[in-house]
């Protein structure tokens, strides 16, 4: 065999390769790559669409955190506001009650003393009374009206 011979069939086998493969492989093997790059930039482009969603989701969250946090303290101060004015109308109410207690026990007090005195008033005109109708029934006598008017200071 001639070695020119082989290599023109080898050219020529070759060939019939090249024209197979651009034919029959290359397309479906082409096809499959760029449907297969199609899906790949397809998943990129959703992964990049749900960063988004997810980034414009956690500022909504965000937003709303805020704003509740930002009611959370208007209500406790209101809520410490209000206990401040529960408290004060109850020391308020709590110095008028004691005010009102301290005025009725010094009336009552009062009243006693009235009543002491009035008792002592009538004790000592009853003393008074027994005194004189003891001087009266003894003899006049310095010294005994002396000594009855000591009883009598002693009572008292």
């Amino acid at each position: 065999m001639n070695i020119n011979a082989t290599l023109f069939l080898q050219a020529i086998v070759f060939a019939i390769l090249v024209w197979f493969t651009t034919r029959y492989i290359w397309p479906p093997l082409t096809k499959a790559l760029d449907e297969r790059a199609r899906k790949i930039a397809d998943g990129l482009a959703a992964a990049d669409k749900a960063k988004a969603e997810l980034a414009v989701t956690n500022k909504r969250v965000e937003e709303q955190l805020a704003q509740t946090r930002e009611e959370s303290t208007k209500r406790i101060a209101d809520a410490e506001k209000r206990a401040q004015a529960i408290v004060e109308d109850a020391k308020q109410r709590a110095t008028d009650e004691g005010a009102k207690i301290i005025a009725a026990a010094k009336a009552d007090a009062e009243q006693q003393v009235v009543r002491a005195r009035e008792s002592l008033r009538e004790q000592v005109a009853t003393l008074a009374v027994k005194g004189a109708e003891q001087i009266l029934q003894r003899e006049v006598n310095a010294g005994v009206h002396a000594e009855l008017l000591n009883r009598l200071q002693t009572e008292l």
